[in-house]
């Protein structure tokens, strides 16, 4: 079986990872709200007026 890795080596993998999530939540909490943008586009999946139909022939 494995080893296990030595206490101080993992306490300090913990230590930068724990660091690293701290600066990701961070950055992400400075993003653009989009609170005020305008509406959606209209009727964005459905039908379009001007869609051809092609049906194949039946004889």
């Amino acid at each position: 079986m494995a080893d296990a890795p030595e206490p101080e080596l993992e306490d300090e993998n913990k230590r930068k990872f724990r660091e690293a999530l701290e600066r990701k939540k961070a950055a992400s909490g400075n993003g653009a709200k989009h609170e005020d943008a305008g509406n959606k586009q209209p009727r964005a999946h459905g039908p379009q007026e001007s869609r051809r139909e092609f049906r194949r022939k039946s004889g």
